[in-house]
């Protein structure tokens, strides 16, 4: 991983408790558990302060009973290592089997090409005549990376034939983990059981055994080893042992536990290392505790990249933008070095919510580094300019690569396909074909996404012929929804529906909801509720759903339905989901939402502009819409909804708070009606200002009173 030194850059003025039903097994040795070892697990689960095992207790139920109802998410994963312990219990990646630099004299001069797979026989004959542990250990290291289970059972054959070899920690453990890596579960929990009761079960044998669960989809019979480790130790657990039992708590998403095993170290009252940190912080973060989160990173001695990476991972999954740019510029300050991973990471965030000049001012760092940016950082940054709107920078930074992925000319297709442009879409697929490219699924799913939002029927239509026969790429559903979309918005609803009969799955939520939008757009009830009926069994809490049946019912004029259809959402508890819409303006997110917005709305310059805005595209002739609305109301009802609806308050913030000229960017959390749409053209033609909206279906770039879509949405 290449580490990069920051440059300057100037800032521009611009104890959730989860109840499952998978029961803990409450053994893995194949022996109950002790009352001790309960009594510890209750200890550990009951208070934080109470991890000391208490003996003279009570017999308990077994642990599985005790831990039955918390999470479990038997999900498999490497686990970190300590530098230390790291050569003696972490498989290596290489499937190669170059491993004489494993080897120490004088099993090393026996062993000179340990290194090529045909004398692995030749080593394991070799250590037949040898009796001290050094050499196998080296061996069994080999055999670990190799994932060569036939040459470590012989080794292991070995050592049961020699008393002194038999009792040794390090080859015990080092025989769990090439069990574990060769996904051999029974072999190394056996190896485990015939050793417990011994005297030299050191603790990392019982952290070999932990990993090994973790390692196999079990990580919550990790976390009893974890806790019957605790019985069998006076001494607090080492910093390996700690980190191993933090991430499994991760894998299964038990933050009381994790709470238990913080403790733990607290207790310890000396400092652990770098990877219990960074573990810890990782089950906060996972689990949501973000301001815990935060506050073990700021009492964090040393910091390194993996740390800051983390905490900027989970603010981008969590899509809290201001944070995590906040903590970027912190990076910076402190004059951290950075990977491309890092970037990476921020910048599908920008494309989320279209923070056009965040993602900007990360491209400058890319610029400004001297180590030229790999593929997966130029892909980011392609879709991120896609999605805010800026297809010509993405598309200059796509003819820029050197080297391009399959992934790149997906993104570039979206690209075009989001924002409209499907000439240039079709050009560049040619293109893609020319260069010896062969599309896959996604290819397609943009191509006939871009179709539908164009009106390009007959070439849609075409496309998705060819894709089964000219290149042989098998339609999934996703293509099947575009299909139906394709023919449904071009008025071609039975058509439509005879793909859905005729598909070769049974129809989803996305294929009915294309279906039903399409009967929303030309007015076919009949075939509209019928959509309906299999989308409310589908997708009965979805509200988007409720809402376009409604609308349906609306546009037909048949209010007694839309009031059945509200009486059916009150029944279930169904909201309908508010209008949203939001402008990055300078370095800060402003959120409005439909009918809201008071403060802003009473302000004397919201006042001022849209009393001027008002008199300037009346004079052309618009009037407001009140078709669009839904309610049975009267009219000066209707145009007052009407007017409070989310991006046209982000529009009028934009108006008032960016300099003359720049373009107005605002993304909706849904689609936009049709008046806002018209409304959006007049305000680009009389203020002079190109907007460019962003909703959840496509871009509109409003310029001189034009959309882009040319009407067809």
């Amino acid at each position: 991983m290449k580490i990069h030194v920051w440059r300057s850059i100037t800032p521009r003025p611009h104890a959730i408790e989860h109840k499952l039903h998978s029961p803990l097994p409450n053994t893995y040795t194949g022996k109950n558990f002790s009352a001790a070892t309960v009594t510890v697990a209750y200890r550990l689960f009951e208070s934080p302060l109470l991890l000391t095992p208490v003996l003279n207790e009570s017999p308990m139920p077994p642990l599985g009973t005790f831990l039955k109802n918390h999470h479990t998410n038997c999900v498999s994963s490497q686990v970190a290592h300590v530098a230390t312990l790291q050569a003696y219990l972490s498989p290596l990646r290489s499937q190669s089997l170059t491993h004489s630099r494993f080897l120490r004299a004088p099993f090393r001069q026996h062993t000179t090409h340990l290194s090529k797979s045909a004398n692995l026989d030749e080593a394991v004959v070799t250590l037949s005549s040898l009796s001290s542990p050094e050499p196998y250990t080296d061996a069994l290291h080999a055999c670990i990376s190799a994932k060569s289970l036939h040459h470590g059972q012989k080794i292991h054959s070995l050592i049961l034939n020699n008393p002194k070899l038999r009792r040794d920690p390090k080859l015990l453990t080092k025989l769990i983990t090439l069990f574990s890596v060769c996904r051999r579960l029974d072999l190394a929990r056996k190896l485990f059981h015939d050793a417990k009761d011994s005297a030299f079960l050191t603790e990392e044998v019982w952290a070999a055994m932990a990993i090994a669960f973790s390692r196999n989809g079990s990580p919550r019979e990790a976390l009893v080893a974890y806790v019957e480790m605790l019985c069998s130790f006076v001494a607090p657990p080492g910093d390996f042992s700690i980190s191993v039992a933090l991430k499994a708590c991760v894998e299964v998403k038990d933050l009381r536990f994790g709470r238990g095993v913080h403790a733990q170290i607290v207790k310890r009252r000396r400092k652990v290392d770098q990877v219990v940190e960074n573990a810890l912080l990782r089950l906060y973060m996972e689990r949501g505790s973000l301001e815990d989160a935060r506050k073990m990173f700021d009492g964090m001695s040393e910091r390194n990249i993996v740390t800051w990476n983390s905490l900027v991972s989970v603010l981008s999954k969590k899509v809290r933008v201001h944070e995590m740019f906040n903590l970027f510029r912190k990076m910076q300050e402190e004059r951290i070095g950075f990977s491309w991973a890092t970037l990476t990471t921020i910048l599908p965030a920008c494309s989320r919510v279209a923070a056009l000049l965040t993602g900007k001012e990360i491209h400058a760092q890319v610029v400004k580094s001297s180590e030229r940016p790999d593929v997966p950082l130029l892909n980011s940054l392609v879709d991120m300019y896609g999605k805010c709107g800026e297809v010509v920078y993405a598309r200059r930074i796509f003819d820029g690569m050197l080297n391009k992925d399959l992934t790149s000319w997906n993104i570039m297709l979206n690209s075009y396909a989001i924002n409209g442009d499907i000439e240039e879409e079709i050009k560049l697929f040619d293109t893609m074909i020319e260069s010896g490219v062969a599309p896959d699924g996604i290819t397609f799913v943009a191509l006939l996404s871009g179709c539908s939002d164009t009106g390009l029927t007959e070439y849609g239509v075409s496309l998705f012929e060819r894709m089964k026969g000219e290149f042989r790429v098998s339609p999934a559903l996703e293509h099947y929804a575009c299909l139906v979309d394709i023919l449904g918005r071009a008025g071609r609803i039975q058509e439509a529906v005879k793909v859905i009969e005729s598909m070769p799955f049974k129809p989803s939520g996305s294929v009915w909801g294309s279906l039903l939008n399409s009967c929303r757009l030309h007015g076919n009830v009949s075939v509209g509720e019928i959509a309906a009926k299999e989308l409310f069994v589908l997708e009965p809490h979805n509200p988007g759903n409720y809402v376009m049946v409604s609308n349906l019912y609306a546009d037909a004029k048949m209010w007694d339905k839309v009031d059945k259809i509200r009486e059916v959402m009150k029944q279930r508890g169904i909201k309908k989901e508010a209008g949203c819409s939001w402008v990055q303006v300078k370095d800060k997110i402003q959120i409005f939402v439909a009918g809201g917005g008071n403060e802003f709305r009473n302000s004397d310059e919201y006042k001022k502009v849209w009393s001027e805005l008002q008199e300037a595209i009346e004079k052309s002739g618009y009037a407001p819409d009140t078709s669009v609305g839904i309610h049975d109301v009267d009219e000066a009802t209707k145009v007052n909804w009407v007017c409070g609806h989310s991006e046209r308050l982000a529009t009028s913030y934009s108006l008032i708070h960016t300099g003359e000229g720049v373009p107005i960017r605002v993304t909706k959390n849904l689609r936009v009606c049709a008046d806002c749409h018209e409304w959006m053209k007049i305000v680009s033609q009389v203020t002079g200002r190109v907007i460019v909206l962003r909703d959840t279906k496509r871009f509109h770039h409003f310029a001189d009173g034009v959309c882009s879509c040319k009407d067809y949405w």
